[in-house]
This record gives C-alpha cells, sequence and structure tokens, in this order.
C-alpha cells in the first residue's frame, strides 16, 4: 500500500496576483514609468516630459486657496430634467450617476477664498461630473458668484476645464452662455479684474462664453482650447488643419491667450496679476470708461500696458 501511495505536494496555488498594482504607471504622453506616489508629489505632472495631467475640481481648490480659506457657496441649487430627455439612457439616471460616482451635486464649485491672503471669489469646474459641462445650474451658480464679487467688490478667478454646454438641456444651457456672459459685462463695468484660467480641456459653449472673456487669460502647458473638435473643423472648412492647432501653445503664438503658466507656478502667478490688478482703490469703485484702466490715466496706460506684458511673460 505504501509502495503505491502518493501524497500531493504541498504548493500554494495562488488565485490573484499579489502585487497587481505595485503603484507604477506609464505615462500617457512620453510612456515613460512613473510612481503614483511621485505623481501626486509633483502636482499630477509627469517629471519626466512635465504632462500635465487633469485635477479634480477639490485638487484645483487645494493648488490655488490658501489652505483652509475656501468657503463655497449657493450650495442649494440641484439641476431637473425639465426636457425629460433621454439619449441612451435618461438624463435623471446620468445625474444620479454623475452624483454617486463624485459625491458632487454639480459640476462647478463657487465661493469664495484667499489667495496669498487677498480674498477672491473662486470658480472651478470639475470635469469629473458629466465633463465638467455646462447646464442651467452650473450656469446659475456662476451667475450668482459673479454677482457676489460685484457686490463685495472682489476680483474673480475661473478655471475652465469642459466639454462644453450640457446638450441633455438643449437651449436652455446655451443661454447660460449669454447670462455668464451679461454678468461679466458688469463686473467690467464696475472695474473688477477677471482672471480666467483654461486647463485641458476648455471646449464647446466654455469656450465661446466665459473662458475668453477675462482681462487676463491663463493656460496651463498643452491644454487642449477651442470650440469644436478638430475633425469638425476640418470639415467645416475643408482643409487640414496645422499642427497642435487647439492647444494653448498655438494659441499664444495666435494672441488668444496671454500666457501659459506651469502648474508650479500657477498660484504664484494668479497672485501677481491679482496684486498689479487691484494695487490702485479707485479700481473698485470708479467704473472703466474711455479713458480709463483700473483707474489708471490715459497718460499712464502704455506704461501699464508694458508692466502687464512683462508680468505675463516673465518666467521664472
Amino acid at each position: 500500500m505504501g509502495l503505491f501511495s502518493r501524497h500531493k505536494p504541498k504548493i500554494k496555488v495562488q488565485s490573484t496576483k499579489k502585487d497587481g498594482y505595485s503603484g507604477w504607471v506609464k505615462c500617457t504622453h512620453c510612456n515613460e514609468m512613473i510612481h503614483a506616489n511621485e505623481l501626486e508629489q509633483n502636482l499630477h505632472c509627469c517629471p519626466k516630459c512635465n504632462y500635465h495631467y487633469r485635477l479634480s475640481g477639490a485638487q484645483r481648490i487645494e493648488l490655488i486657496a490658501d489652505r483652509g480659506t475656501f468657503k463655497e457657496l449657493f450650495t442649494e441649487y440641484r439641476s431637473t430634467d425639465p426636457l425629460h430627455f433621454v439619449d441612451t439612457e435618461p438624463y435623471a439616471d446620468r445625474l444620479k450617476n454623475a452624483q454617486k460616482k463624485t459625491g458632487r451635486d454639480e459640476a462647478i464649485y463657487v465661493g469664495t477664498c484667499a489667495i496669498d491672503g487677498k480674498e477672491t471669489a473662486l470658480a472651478v469646474l470639475d470635469f469629473s461630473f458629466m465633463g465638467g459641462s455646462m447646464g442651467s445650474v452650473v450656469g446659475e451658480k456662476l451667475t450668482l458668484l459673479i454677482e457676489h464679487a460685484l457686490a463685495h467688490e472682489l476680483p474673480l478667478v475661473i478655471v475652465s476645464a469642459s466639454g462644453g454646454a450640457r446638450m441633455q438641456e438643449s437651449a436652455l444651457s446655451l443661454m447660460q452662455m449669454a447670462k455668464t456672459s451679461a454678468a461679466l459685462a458688469k463686473l467690467g463695468e464696475k472695474g473688477l479684474p477677471y482672471l480666467s484660467v483654461l486647463t485641458n480641456p476648455t471646449t464647446g459653449g466654455i469656450t465661446a462664453s466665459f473662458a475668453s472673456l477675462g482681462d487676463v487669460i491663463i493656460a496651463e502647458p498643452d491644454a487642449l482650447i477651442g470650440f469644436a473638435g478638430s475633425r469638425v473643423v476640418e470639415q467645416t472648412i475643408r482643409q487640414k488643419l496645422p499642427p497642435g492647432a487647439q492647444r494653448s501653445e498655438f494659441l499664444l503664438e495666435k494672441g488668444m491667450i496671454d500666457c501659459i503658466v506651469i502648474r508650479h507656478q500657477l498660484k504664484q502667478k494668479i497672485s501677481q496679476f491679482l496684486e498689479f490688478l487691484t494695487d490702485n482703490e479707485r479700481a473698485y469703485r470708479e467704473p472703466v470708461s474711455g479713458n480709463v484702466l483700473y483707474g489708471q490715466s490715459l497718460e499712464k496706460l502704455p506704461q501699464k500696458l508694458k508692466e502687464l506684458m512683462a508680468l505675463a511673460n516673465h518666467s521664472n
């Protein structure tokens, strides 16, 4: 019996890999391997090629606002489904799924904060919520923030990351383009500065409205910025777009944006612009007329513009 008996070898069979994810990721831009911890410590920028990965709304606020100073406003507003819109699934279900996935009610944060000690009205679009699309509630919250900035004489900073107007709300979402633009016009009449920060991507109705109306327009490197997609544009104009035509570097060359700022310097640059544009108390109290730029007389205008452009183009 002992001659023919056989004992099973004591070999452990592992059904799953022990370390299926070790923290290493491949950069989608340069294909180099980087560790997730290193990427996070580098503000989600690739340490090899400096490719800027997308940030969530909360991460963006943490980057720009002084720690613990952001106070969110107008949180009581919620999107509804007035058109009972259905594509591959009902719009009401899409909203519930986005809310469950992100833990947020909408695709925007609006509130006040301090940026290097300067009180500022801040809005941040969150791409993780339905592509940062602008529906009626996003437009309403943004307009309310602009009016809040007007009432309290605050400078305004808006950080855009969006696929454009929310198609599930049809014309109701398109109306937000006009509404936000009209509110910004009132802000400009009062001489209060507005800084627009464009991140990857900023497209559609966002680009066609408030994102392009900043007194100073800042973009992150290699950000996709445009109205329609490149294929749609090429089919419309029936010619090929030049390489990089909808990237921030190309748009800087053509004058659509004022400067490109790497993420590590973004807060510092915003703070510098705010300091520059609000150092004259008259800017908060006198409307901008044909002879005045933020409270400065016409004789000082050329020098002010030189200083502003120098500040925009300065690289540390």
